[in-house]
């Protein structure tokens, strides 16, 4: 099983049903979670819950992953900016309260199994705001 990773700073604020940041299968791969990091921007503190989606709606720019190991075959799983159009929002699986502090954040790590992403185009983990959302930097750590 290999690991990957992305790293982005969001291009938008994001809805209750629009993600700022998510990761997705595929048709024939699933995956699982690792870790979700999400550091502030600004200096106005906000909140965020990381959800289950159900479906697609529209995501933002495909993100490039990186492999951590350099002999890994490249990752099957994509990562994802800032919806434009509503995803399908499952259940909550967390929520983080960020500081009113631009580089404060939280880094959520789900042991040595992470949390299961099914195979599927509509299977993904992404992060939604609680009220008004911001701008903030995300990061996904998975395996496949």
């Amino acid at each position: 099983m290999a690991i990957y990773r992305s790293s982005f700073k969001t291009t938008g604020a994001g809805t209750s049903a629009r993600p700022i940041g998510s990761i997705y299968g595929i048709a024939s791969v699933c995956g699982w979670l690792l870790e979700a990091h999400i550091f502030n921007t600004t200096a106005v503190a906000a909140e965020f819950t990381l959800v289950r989606l159900t479906s697609a709606g529209t995501p933002g720019t495909g993100k490039t992953e990186a492999k951590e190991w350099p002999d890994s075959v490249a990752a099957s799983l994509t990562s994802f900016d800032t919806h434009s159009a509503d995803a399908g929002i499952g259940d909550e699986l967390e929520r983080v309260q960020l500081p009113a502090a631009a580089g404060g954040g939280v880094i959520l790590t789900f042991g040595d199994r992470g949390i299961h992403i099914p195979a599927g185009t509509a299977n993904g983990i992404g992060f939604v705001p609680v009220g008004t959302g911001q701008i903030c930097v995300v990061k996904f750590r998975w395996a496949e």
